[in-house]
């Protein structure tokens, strides 16, 4: 798996739409006194060539180290759909969400946009790969 650092995150994000992108599945796994959240996405690639179709992939991210999550649901908004994508880095923790946090496009999310979002996780490392599906595809 790729390993996220800080500085990455500007680049991390334009390399895939994850806006309109699903949540697959979420995965909390506990290994003695340590947690991890494991996020599998589909998303598209960003578009590089304007004749051609963004490419469907699937990504899994994981958060090592973890130290809070939240994933709740409400009955009015989208069960699967990422709203929005949003990394930060507060405190020594990669903060994680794919809903919207209401900020504007060029702000930054703090510590408690993240904590007041829908879908979130927080953790020491941040890792990711893109997965083969099982069709091929």
């Amino acid at each position: 798996m790729n390993r996220i650092q800080p500085h990455e995150f500007a680049k991390f994000l334009r390399a895939y739409r994850f806006i309109g992108g699903a949540i697959r599945g979420v995965k909390v796994r506990h290994k003695g006194r340590e947690t991890s959240v494991e996020f599998r996405l589909s998303v598209r690639e960003s578009i590089t060539d304007l004749g051609t179709e963004a490419r469907r992939v699937r990504l899994r991210i994981v958060l090592e180290g973890a130290s809070e999550y939240r994933f709740q649901m409400r009955p009015d908004q989208p069960k699967v759909r990422i709203t929005d994508a949003r990394l930060g880095y507060h405190n020594g923790l990669f903060y994680l969400t794919f809903d919207s946090v209401g900020l504007g496009a060029g702000e930054t999310a703090q510590v408690f946009d993240f904590r007041a979002s829908e879908v979130f996780a927080a953790g020491r490392e941040l890792l990711w790969e893109e997965v083969k599906s099982e069709r091929g595809a």
